[in-house]
């Protein structure tokens, strides 16, 4: 085992030095996310009622509790960021160790840089060693620095350092994940959609049962909601913990038996070999064959998220029932469950729309990714014009959304219209009002990739400031001019007789100014500027 770690140290030297710098977002990110929180809670929250008006919000719109989890105690800045925190600096952490690994191990496979290392005194596992350490490093820097900071602007330390060390822990485990998944995946590319696929499954899955008040057993066959029990500033378990390193420990292990057992530059799922001849002869054909793995797997995902989000929708009144903020209200005659309905119909499907919005992003940077490589200049060197090329790309990026959120859809309609009170036909319709703020979400990165493919990352802008804006905008009282940034506020609730149909149109005018940048950058720039 030695002889296979040669070379390690002066390896990760250079990792660190090279790629740590990719994991200063996550870390800013994540601490400006729990750090914001205890500054803001005092000053948006001030008095005992409004804390217990916004129990109450919480409470009444159940799909809050599929991203953030349950809220334990809000009466509390320390209780509210680890409600706000918790679950997102997770994500956060988790997103960034998989990218570190896939990247330092597979990633380098791909491009051709890990032959050019290994000619050199280099052992097998070295590599994946160097990439593993950099996410662990990477994220014991996230959490630490998300705690301390936190404590300094308010937090307690105790419930601080305890909310870091979540993040610190989701880190590691993913990491151990993503090392597990750059084994099996043919590319970085397969790996990263593994891993990704395993934690976002992981996460619904701990929301979903949260929220429907599972058995208390069901926590403890996540990983994530070992997170959850650690319960800062409401409990504060540190115990919980402890799994997460077993699990990380036990997956690493896993992961470099399989790496000395797979050949180079291959995995253990083997891409098929193509046809004998080529059957691809146009833009449109090129950009479905080049995206086709993403789409499948989106496919199933979405197929899982309407069934998921559809029994989650049938449980709607008997959530209500059960949480004390809302069965108040419920009690005194100040709202019903049928009123509160069509909200709760609003917000899961704006969440369905902007979790629609990631794969036409991903068909976009792919574009870009095309580009880089080399391979786009010797099909626009053919009888292909940029437009046609763009046009095709494009297409395919509003046009997979769409169809992705309106499957969802028809699945929660099939499956939970009757128990929301709500006529089958207007929850569909919901669905199809909700398009137009997916377009315009994801035409942001049309822009991006056409005029600015420097700045590539600002790609994601729409469905970041959508997520953020929609779910987090309105516990925070945020002025209705701020929300307005987000397409889905625009969104009318068509179960209400004055739903405002105006937004749509200035959303859509809004997504043919995207498109109308990306296309003249793309037709006018250099390729590869």
């Amino acid at each position: 085992m030695s002889n296979a770690l040669t070379g390690t140290r002066p390896l990760l030297r250079a990792t660190v030095r090279f790629d740590g710098r990719s994991l200063v977002p996550w870390i800013l990110i994540a601490t400006a996310l729990s750090a914001s929180s205890v500054l803001v809670y005092p000053w948006v929250f001030p008095t005992q009622q409004d804390r217990l008006g916004l129990a109450l919000a919480i409470g009444s719109n159940p799909a809050l509790g599929l991203i953030f989890g349950p809220a334990y105690d809000l009466s509390t800045d320390d209780g509210f960021n680890a409600w706000r925190s918790l679950a997102l600096g997770g994500f956060l952490a988790a997103l960034g160790s998989i990218f570190t690994v896939t990247r330092s191990s597979r990633g380098q496979e791909d491009s051709g840089q890990a032959e050019l290392l290994a000619s050199g005194v280099l052992g097998r596992s070295s590599r994946l060693l160097a990439g593993v350490s950099l996410a662990l490093i990477g994220s014991v820097a996230l959490g630490g620095v998300a705690g301390v900071v936190t404590a300094w602007c308010g937090g307690g330390w105790n419930a601080s350092l305890l909310l870091g060390a979540t993040f610190t822990a989701t880190g590691w485990m993913f990491a151990a994940v993503a090392a597990v998944t750059a084994q099996l995946g043919s590319d970085a590319r397969t790996a990263n959609s593994l891993a990704v696929g395993t934690f976002g499954a992981l996460f619904l899955l701990r929301g979903f049962l949260y929220s429907v008040e599972a058995p208390d057993w069901t926590s403890w066959i996540n990983p994530l909601s070992w997170m959850t029990e650690t319960r800062p500033a409401s409990g504060s378990h540190w115990w919980p913990l402890l799994p997460a390193m077993a699990l990380t420990l036990v997956l690493l292990g896993i992961a470099f038996l399989l790496q000395s057992r797979r050949d180079f530059g291959q995995g253990a799922i083997a891409p098929g070999p193509g046809p004998a001849r080529g059957r691809v002869g146009t833009p449109w054909s090129l950009a479905v064959r080049l995206n086709r793995g993403p789409l499948l797997t989106w496919t199933v995902a979405f197929l899982i998220i309407g069934v998921v989000f559809g029994f989650f929708a049938r449980s709607f009144k008997d959530i209500l029932s059960g949480d004390s903020a809302a069965a108040s209200v419920l009690a005194s005659g100040a709202a019903t469950p049928d009123a509160l309905a069509p909200a709760f119909l609003v917000t899961i499907l704006s969440l369905v729309g902007i979790l629609a919005a990631i794969p036409g992003v991903q068909i976009l940077q792919k574009v870009r990714i095309e580009e880089l490589e080399g391979r786009l200049e010797p099909v626009l060197a053919a009888a292909v014009p940029r437009s046609r090329y763009f046009t095709a790309n494009v297409m395919l990026a509003l046009a997979t959304p769409t169809i992705y959120l309106l499957l969802a859809g028809a699945i929660i309609t099939a499956l939970a219209s009757g128990d929301l009170g709500i006529d089958a036909g207007k929850v569909l319709l919901q669905a199809v009002v909700t398009v137009p703020a997916v377009w315009t979400a994801t035409a942001v990165s049309v822009a991006v990739v056409g005029a600015r493919p420097q700045v590539l990352i600002a790609s994601w802008a729409g469905v970041f400031i959508s997520f953020v804006l929609t779910l987090l905008g309105p516990t925070f009282r945020l002025w209705d001019s701020v929300l307005a940034i987000s397409p889905f506020w625009h969104v009318p609730n068509v179960s209400v007789d004055d739903a405002g149909w105006g937004g749509l149109v200035g959303i859509s005018a809004v997504t043919a100014v995207f498109l109308l940048i990306g296309f003249t950058g793309f037709r006018r720039r250099d390729l590869d500027g």
